[in-house]
């Protein structure tokens, strides 16, 4: 086996991570001796094992041992003590001969160190350069993590359900359904993947959602966001009743009966959050991002109503659109976002497609704006 093929190994159980590992970010690791693969692993949910040190142990309890052998991760391995002990130091320990990885940790508490503790224990370290198929690869398996370890924020990805005629709904509101069983589904295993799962007060009061996941099987449910500048979720709303952290963020109360209903939030169970306000008096959704990743939010999947997807767009903060689109013409309706309008066509924001395929009788389209993931 090649460091080709063992690396692009390591990013296929890197993938089984993404669903559990949060806010830990989901790693692979693949360890190779003689040309055979001897163990692989991958992150666990937090607080359990990171990759190296589930491949170690696998290997381990069947007798086995990995002097000599080749690791393949597809991140720097750690060289700190935080809820587990430093892989790095897990490798140097049972004779690991040589390591590739493929993306350095930016995580300031790594950064080159875990490397270090590899080559000053005389272990072979070799890093795939930026541009190479399985680093890259690697990099959108944990583009939320490196998005809060660089930019301080999560990755936030827009998700919107749309005919072809770019409508989310009738216009009575009438929605469900527009796209297919299989378009639905697939869209429950994004926000599985996703650390939490954010809407507006308005979604809240219009359609009641759970905005948890039940269409995919998920080891974890991602926790809840909803921005409610004067805090009008109602106690009782079915976001609340699932297990799980939610987060509501509005603006400090002023007046008395505002103070009322966040305290009446609070004493349902959701965590309530003042933030601060934008221009506009409303939560500052760049206040709010920080805030999220400081909580360990690594990816944010965004559902919400044309109203705030058209605020988080114009406000620049959102850095992926997944784009669900039914073979429909449904006439007038609802729109994908209530963007203003446009002067000038070369005013409008251009965005650059990442992936384009069928799900179902639905086009699944995922773009991003240029550059938007160059950090």
């Amino acid at each position: 086996m090649n460091d080709f093929e063992g690396m692009a190994l390591a990013v296929a159980q890197g993938r089984l991570a993404l669903w559990r590992s949060a806010p830990n970010p989901p790693v692979g690791c693949v360890l190779v001796r003689d040309g055979a693969v001897i163990a692989t692993g991958h992150t666990a949910e937090v607080g359990g094992p990171h990759a190296e040190a589930s491949a170690l142990a696998q290997l381990l309890a069947r007798g086995g041992h990995a002097r000599g052998a080749t690791a393949y991760v597809t991140l720097e391995p750690c060289s700190h003590h935080g809820r587990t002990p430093p892989c790095a130091d897990a490798l140097v320990r049972e004779g690991v001969r040589r390591v590739v990885v493929a993306l350095p940790d930016p995580n300031p508490l790594v950064a080159g160190r875990g490397f270090e503790r590899l080559r000053a224990a005389g272990i072979g370290v070799d890093c795939l350069p930026s541009d190479h198929p399985h680093a890259r690869a690697a990099r959108e398996t944990m583009i939320g993590f490196l998005s809060r370890m660089v930019r301080g924020r999560p990755w936030a990805r827009m998700k919107i359900a749309g005919s072809l005629d770019g409508r989310t709904a009738l216009d009575n509101g009438e929605s469900q359904w527009i796209t297919g069983p299989a378009a639905r589904a697939d869209g429950h295993a994004w926000r599985a993947r996703a650390s939490a799962v954010l809407t507006g007060v308005g979604t809240v009061l219009d359609d009641d959602p759970r905005m948890d996941v039940r269409e995919v099987d998920t080891p974890r449910q991602p926790w809840r966001v909803v921005l409610d500048s004067t805090w009008r979720t109602p106690p009782g709303a079915r976001l609340l009743q699932s297990p799980g952290a939610v987060w509501v963020y509005g603006v400090p109360a002023k007046e008395a009966e505002a103070a009322a209903r966040r305290a009446a939030l609070e004493d349902a169970g959701a965590t309530v959050i003042d933030a601060m306000p934008g221009p506009d008096g409303r939560p500052d959704p760049g206040w709010v991002w920080q805030d999220l990743a400081a909580r360990g939010v690594n990816e944010l999947h965004l559902e919400a109503g044309a109203r705030l997807n058209a605020s988080l767009i114009q406000a620049g903060v959102v850095d992926e659109f997944l784009l669900y689109l039914a073979p429909k013409l449904i006439g007038p309706g609802r729109a994908l976002a209530d963007l203003p309008p446009l002067a000038h066509l070369a005013d409008a924001p251009t965005l650059r497609f990442i992936d384009v395929q069928t799900v179902g009788d639905d086009l699944r389209i995922v773009a991003r704006p240029p550059g938007r993931d160059l950090f």
